[in-house]
């Protein structure tokens, strides 16, 4: 009788024991490297009450990303000594995005104040050093103001890890989103 009682507990014991001898971890480079998503513009959204609340247009850029050691992203708020880290080698924080504005048949880059120096969460806050991926959404609002013109724009993103190590370059599709004249 103890025979039957324990045969399948050793059943369900071989087969977990076989599913974990099937997972490999993923052998990523140690530099991060993204890939593009998607791009979604909510055009013309409703604006509050009071100053500076006009109304405006959203766009959220989704990427994907893959690192090695799993090293993304910072404790916020940021130490000294990361922003410090970050100022002298490129100005740049851990995430970074160049509004590119088409004018004349040209993309030429529009400096935002608000792309400056982004910073993300730790996204292996807790966790054992290794592989992650994943995505990361960024939202980018446009105010339409008194006196504005819609433009096509496309963007150009890049991450770094806490190393320093610097992802590749990716372009997003292009949407269109009012500037101020």
């Amino acid at each position: 009788m103890r025979r039957q009682q324990i045969q399948p507990y050793l059943f369900i014991l071989g087969i977990a024991l076989l599913a974990m001898g099937c997972f490999n971890e993923p052998n990523y480079s140690n530099t991060p490297e993204i890939t593009s998503v998607a791009v979604f513009p909510y055009k013309n959204l409703a604006g509050g009450t009071g100053v500076g609340q006009s109304r405006r247009d959203s766009v959220v850029i989704t990427i994907g990303f893959r690192d090695g050691d799993g090293n993304l992203g910072n404790d916020l708020p940021l130490a000294k000594a990361d922003s410090a880290r970050y100022a002298s080698n490129g100005g740049w924080g851990n995430y970074k995005i160049t509004t590119l504005r088409l004018v004349n048949n040209r993309y030429e880059e529009v400096p935002l104040a608000v792309n400056q120096t982004l910073i993300f969460p730790n996204l292996a806050k807790g966790r054992p050093a290794g592989p992650i991926e994943g995505t990361l959404d960024f939202n980018s609002t446009f105010q339409y103001g008194t006196s504005f013109r819609l433009y096509p724009v496309k963007f150009q993103i890049q991450i770094r890890d806490r190393d320093l190590n610097v992802s590749n370059v990716i372009e997003t599709d292009t949407v269109t989103v009012p500037f101020q004249r």
